[in-house]
């Protein structure tokens, strides 16, 4: 299959790309600058020059291919609801250019925002009050392609994608504790983070590409929930800091845009997921991945 994949050069999209290689598909990918370009050569993969505000680039990638993974996003979180709103206009574009095809278009969401204080399933749609709920019209504009003749579906990322390279949530906690001299935790630390490895979730969205069915919603969990004080001792013993409660009014000040986050209890299942594909996450988890040591320069 010729699969076009966005986000190609990013940390979770180049796991997918090497996980589609690694079975036999051509893989292009998009890319915005000369780096992306060179790192996408390196890995193989044939550069489509563009980005996620080039809609005529989106559609001719689109056209090109026998199947679609989205994986871009512009992680900017100073203004997080005029990115969503270029995600949206992305997922449209993409998808009116597979309408009619029965292609597969696999697209990325995310499980913050599901609703607060208990285990979210596939099943459950974003918290209208949440900080999360202006992602959600594109998570319902690729479910609703199936409509149109598109195989789409979705994969929900959990707030934390760990493994070498990672860029998110966890380095920013372990930024913050050496910045601060104390690893954080919101109140009692008994919000839970779910999570999972990058190559686990790479496995699912080539099996949402190959075989998932129009319209489908998968999350991609390894770790239901992790409670954020556990994941806050590992980082201050390899920091060597003492961990510490942030009041949840403090939290903002304390670790910046991440506060908003860090005190929601939102753990997620990946139940449904695993009877209907027979995905299984392999990988180690979190905590796991946090003990070898890399996520602190030791390796």
């Amino acid at each position: 299959m010729r699969v076009f994949v966005t986000g190609a050069s990013g940390f979770i999209g180049s796991a997918v790309v090497r996980e589609l290689l690694d079975a036999g598909h051509t893989v292009t990918g998009l890319a915005r600058s000369d780096a992306s370009a060179e790192a996408l050569t390196a890995a193989g993969v044939a550069v489509h020059r563009g980005s996620l505000d080039d809609l005529d680039s989106l559609r001719a990638g689109a056209e090109a291919a026998d199947g679609v993974c989205h994986l871009a996003f512009i992680h900017d979180f100073s203004d997080f609801a005029a990115n969503c709103a270029t995600d949206l206009r992305a997922i449209e574009t993409i998808g009116e250019a597979l309408a009619g095809t029965d292609k597969p278009f696999v697209v990325t969401s995310g499980t913050p925002g599901l609703p607060d204080g208990k285990v979210a399933t596939e099943e459950d749609q974003v918290d209208p009050g949440s900080f999360a709920a202006v992602r959600q019209p594109s998570e319902l504009a690729a479910v609703a392609l199936a409509e149109r003749g598109v195989r789409s579906s979705v994969v929900r990322l959990p707030r934390s994608v760990h493994g070498v390279g990672d860029q998110g949530f966890v380095p920013q906690l372990i930024a913050t504790a050496r910045e601060k001299g104390v690893s954080g935790y919101v109140g009692d630390g008994s919000a839970r983070w779910p999570a999972v490895h990058r190559c686990d979730a790479a496995r699912l969205y080539r099996w949402a590409l190959e075989s998932a069915p129009a319209g489908s919603q998968y999350h991609a969990v390894g770790d239901e929930g992790l409670s954020l004080r556990s994941i806050a001792e590992v980082i201050g013993r390899r920091v060597g800091v003492p961990t510490g409660s942030v009041p949840v009014d403090q939290a903002v000040e304390h670790f910046g845009f991440l506060g908003l986050v860090a005190s929601l209890d939102c753990p997620a299942s990946s139940e449904l997921t695993r009877k209907q594909t027979g995905w299984e996450p392999v990988e180690v988890g979190l905590l796991g991945d946090l003990e070898a040591g890399y996520y602190f320069g030791e390796l």
